[in-house]
């Protein structure tokens, strides 16, 4: 069973690394990456757009406009369930705990662990499917 994620974040070459990192989970089938270059994008994809399921979004924190935390306060609004992890290159601790205030399920700093973040996004309950 497919599975997608969608990945925020305003650097092109993220999206790039995302691809590299998960070319083997794409081409098995388990995962289908979406991404998005600003916060403003993603609230109208999540309205059923995405498919397959949709089963979690990795938002950096810095981007223009809409910033990940507001993406983060506005997806938990929507879409309460759905998991959403922060992805950000500054990991202070007063981020951190906004992030999980707002209802992140995970903070994530970069440089990003990828295969404690292929454990962590195996341990949701729609990827265990």
């Amino acid at each position: 069973m497919s599975v997608s994620i969608l990945v925020v974040d305003d650097e092109p070459d993220v999206a790039d690394l995302f691809r590299q990192r998960f070319r083997r989970e794409a081409r098995q089938g388990t995962y289908v990456m979406h991404f998005a270059a600003s916060g403003v994008g993603p609230l109208d994809r999540l309205a059923g757009e995405i498919q397959p399921a949709l089963v979690a979004v990795l938002s950096d924190i810095n981007m223009p406009g809409m910033d990940g935390l507001q993406l983060l306060g506005e997806i938990k609004e929507r879409h309460p369930d759905l998991p959403v992890m922060m992805v950000t290159a500054y990991g202070d601790d007063e981020r951190r705990r906004r992030a999980y205030e707002l209802g992140a399920f995970e903070f994530i700093t970069k440089p990003v662990d990828f295969d404690q973040l292929k454990k962590q996004l195996r341990q949701l309950p729609a990827a265990a499917d």
